[in-house]
């Protein structure tokens, strides 16, 4: 399989809402004089679409957020010359999708039916039915499963008729009740107005846990009042979709053709290593349904001239980079970030160094990165970086001010630590700058997040107004446009700048340069060269300077 030839200039990374507050903002700050032919393209991060939980990726459905993006603001950025970078979602869509509403609605009478995933029927003959109403799998098929949140994922949907259906559900999900109020009680359930009021007093005041209140004199009409909270519920969460359905198929390819209308040229392909499942297989990376499914979307995307990035998590040992890069796809670089913090960790890029000829050995297509809207990476490191130095890289960014996010909440299996690159790095400058460098002489498409740009601090504030589970918005901060108009008149803006527009416009760089790479202790040496010429970077981990020259 062949994709379309991918430029290797540089790709900017941000929300739509990142700078100043809307597209339209970003738009106007990369028509600035200091952005001029500073990048190739943008990827837009899904809140662009019309979406409502997990800061876009929980889509309800593809058209633009008009709160925040405009069609304007898309050809603005084709005018820039500025190519898009677009997400897909293909393991699930969001409660709040027409297809899951109809299911609310109808039930059993809804076409959409079967576009989500029924536990039961997916497990029938599996296991046995529990006391919660679904299958509970036996051993055999649960061993092989991997749950990224503690309990079976599942979201218990009352349908019209009153029964409630488990539907299969990976990621994020949030039941809600209504407050009651005497009126409505009075009305429906036949209740005298002042127990009515009384126990929708009762009710109410439980909070989170109306369903475990106390009813006290009033239990019983406690089964009924709470039949009747059921019926009034409401859902946050994202579906996981049923790939054997065929209206998912026309869903897929509406989706794809809609991308390519607002002009993107790469489509990541988020979370679909999840959306393959079969009893007795597992529900990730399952072999070889997950390359079935990404090969029949790749034959869709090749119709609209789009190219996929698929976006995976998977230990380095487990070579599952290099399994895409066989299949001709283009490899998210997650093991740059923390192979940079452990070269200045340890005076020594030999780790990086091995990586780096790993890459332009197999001539593996890359998109490469430092921060992004999620964590730095660790789960990827396993089997790259010796496990004492994956402990010294969480340590040393923890001391910093980050926070390390664990899969299921077991503090024995790290995932990623959330923090900005900036802070990551000690806030040194210095530092930043020679890991932009090191970045941009990296074989690959450099994918460049807007905080690390403006050297943003790790965003304790913004963590605390998320809540629980809103260590992400340490490294989501959003600039206003005073924000950004300061850190212009910084050197480490300034220079990140200046590195970017050579990167993106000297002819060294491209995609026939070959790239070598020298290692002497703490100093490093990266040479591109073709017919145009030849780019060099020396740096020092120990010293920590560093040096480019084009000749």
């Amino acid at each position: 399989m062949e994709q379309n030839k991918i430029k290797t200039g540089t790709l900017l990374n941000a929300y739509c809402d990142s700078i100043g507050g809307t597209l339209s903002d970003i738009v106007s700050v990369l028509k600035k004089k200091e952005f001029e032919d500073t990048f190739e393209s943008f990827y837009i991060l899904p809140s662009v679409f019309n979406t409502d939980l997990d800061r876009g990726f929980s889509v309800i459905n593809y058209d633009l957020n008009e709160a925040l993006a405009s069609a304007e603001d898309i050809e603005d950025l084709k005018k820039l010359n500025i190519r898009l970078l677009m997400d897909f979602v293909l393991n699930h869509i969001s409660v709040l999708s027409p297809q899951f509403q109809d299911i609310l609605k109808y039930g059993d009478d809804s076409k959409y039916r079967d576009f989500f995933i029924d536990w039961n029927k997916f497990w029938e003959g599996c296991g046995e039915i529990g006391e919660g109403g679904y299958i509970i799998p036996r051993d055999e098929y649960l061993s092989k499963m991997f749950f990224r949140k503690a309990g079976l994922p599942i979201l218990m949907v009352r349908f019209p008729d009153g029964r409630d259906v488990p539907y299969w559900n990976t990621f994020y999900q949030e039941v809600n009740y209504p407050d009651l109020n005497a009126y409505d009680l009075v009305r429906d359930l036949g209740l005298q107005y002042t127990a009515a009021q009384q126990i929708a007093a009762i009710f109410n005041e439980a909070g989170k846990n109306k369903k475990d209140a106390d009813f006290g004199r009033w239990d019983k009409y406690k089964a009924q009042v709470l039949e009747y909270a059921d019926s009034r519920r409401t859902y946050l969460g994202q579906m996981d979709l049923n790939i054997k359905s065929d209206l998912v198929w026309d869903y897929y390819r509406d989706t794809l053709k809609k991308l390519a209308d607002y002009g993107a040229s790469i489509v990541r392909l988020d979370a679909f290593a999840y959306a393959p499942k079969e009893p007795g297989s597992p529900n990730f990376l399952n072999d070889p349904g997950t390359w079935v499914l990404l090969e029949q979307i790749h034959q869709i995307a090749e119709e609209y001239k789009l190219n996929l990035l698929p976006e995976i998590h998977a230990s380095y040992e487990e070579k599952i980079y290099e399994t895409l890069a066989d299949k001709g796809y283009m490899v998210y670089d997650f093991f740059l970030p923390g192979l940079v913090i452990d070269a200045f960790e340890r005076k020594n890029g030999s780790y990086l160094k091995k990586w780096m000829d790993e890459v332009i050995e197999k001539k593996i297509s890359t998109v490469n990165m430092l921060g992004c809207h999620d964590g730095i990476p660790l789960l990827d490191l396993k089997g790259l970086l010796p496990e004492e130095s994956i402990q010294n890289v969480i340590q040393t960014t923890v001391k910093r001010g980050g926070y390390v996010k664990d899969l299921q909440g077991a503090k024995n299996v790290y995932y990623q630590v959330n923090a900005t690159y900036y802070s990551a790095l000690g806030e040194s400058d210095q530092r930043m700058l020679m890991a932009r460098a090191l970045q941009l002489f990296m074989p690959g498409k450099p994918q460049i997040w807007y905080l690390d740009l403006f050297a943003g601090k790790n965003d304790y504030e913004g963590m605390r107004r998320a809540g629980e589970g809103g260590h992400k918005e340490i490294n989501r901060t959003n600039l206003t446009m005073e924000q950004v108009e300061e850190a212009l008149t910084k050197d480490v803006v300034k220079k990140q700048l200046e590195m970017l527009r050579l990167r993106n416009t000297c002819p060294v760089f491209s995609e026939d340069a070959e790239i070598t790479s020298e290692l002497n202790g703490s100093a490093m040496r990266i040479v591109w060269q073709n017919a145009c010429g030849k780019a060099e970077l020396d740096l020092d981990f120990e010293k920590e300077t560093y040096e480019i020259r084009i000749s």
